[in-house]
């Protein structure tokens, strides 16, 4: 299979005319299907909160293999949303689009979504990094004293959640903000539910060289039940590096599309659509990143 074959073989947008189209997020489709819901990663890519013009080949398979993965890992953890990843368990109406669906689909109970970001943090990188800097030694309102530099591993994991922003860039907020918008006993057990996850990977990921430096999680509620729902612990959502070349001090190596970021900020361009055309190059060593991360993690090989 050639490297042509793979750049024209991406999905970069469904349309099931015979499904009802609920959503197009920056990388899934979704389709309502009654009580369930039917979610499709597709090889979008989005960077700095706008879709690329090109897709990424096995980009939405490797978020849904890995996704399945970590479900299955975590299920004693949190109640998960996911009913099947098997298009044979899917109702009768999706079968004619089976072949697009095969490997980057799963169908899921529809739960009312909880309008935050549960964001947690085991290493200092990103924008909770540059709050440290600019706050003088906190981020999300929590106090990490001073002395920490860019990717210093910290003492404990520290919840720090975000708005759940539909375009544009989610905000940081404290554990008390979060709780003046969900409630206190919900915001309470979410932290419960994302730390015990958190650890619970990493102690996985550890064991195959991967550092997960921090990672989001989103929730939903079903008839009083908290589930987790969307993706868990892809490179989308999450930040993993190699353990064998991390240092503190400065930006790690990623599986993950900081690849790609790093190339737009070579260019002359504002962040604001149009994006611009990705050179093959960058697609298919962006796609090898994630196929990297897959076979790293789950030890699987699309």
């Amino acid at each position: 299979m050639g490297e042509n074959y793979l750049y024209k073989e991406t999905v970069s947008k469904t349309n099931f005319s015979g499904l009802k189209l609920v959503k197009r997020g920056k990388v899934r489709d979704i389709y309502d299907l009654g009580d369930k819901l039917l979610i499709v990663a597709t090889d979008r890519l989005s960077a700095f909160d706008v879709i690329l013009p090109n897709g990424i080949p096995y980009k939405g398979k490797v978020l849904t293999a890995l996704s399945k993965f970590w479900f299955d890992k975590i299920k004693d953890v949190v109640p998960i949303h996911v009913v099947s990843f098997d298009v044979k368990d899917y109702p009768p109406e999706c079968a004619p689009y089976k072949e697009t669906l095969r490997g980057r689909s799963m169908l899921v109970l529809k739960t009312e979504v909880i309008p935050v970001e549960c964001v947690v943090r085991g290493y200092l990188s990103g924008s909770a990094f540059e709050e440290y800097k600019r706050t003088g030694g906190t981020v999300s309102g929590i106090n990490l004293g001073g002395g920490l530099v860019e990717s210093s591993k910290l003492k404990e994991p520290i919840f720090t959640p975000s708005t759940k922003a539909e375009s544009g860039h989610d905000e940081n907020i404290t554990f008390e903000q979060m709780k003046g918008i969900v409630g206190a006993e919900r915001a309470e057990k979410l932290k419960e539910y994302t730390l015990n996850v958190y650890k619970r990977a990493c102690s996985i990921a550890e064991q195959r060289g991967i550092i997960i430096a921090d990672t989001k999680f989103e929730f939903g509620i079903l008839k009083g039940q908290i589930y987790i729902i969307d993706e868990v612990l892809t490179p989308d959502s999450s930040r993993f590096w190699p353990m064998d070349d991390y240092t503190p001090g400065r930006p790690q190596k990623s599986f993950d599309k900081q690849f790609v970021r790093d190339y737009l900020l070579t260019l002359d361009w504002d962040k604001t659509p149009p994006a611009p055309e990705l050179p093959e190059d960058v697609i298919l060593k962006t796609s090898k990143k994630y196929l990297d991360a897959l076979e790293k993690l789950a030890d699987v090989k699309l």
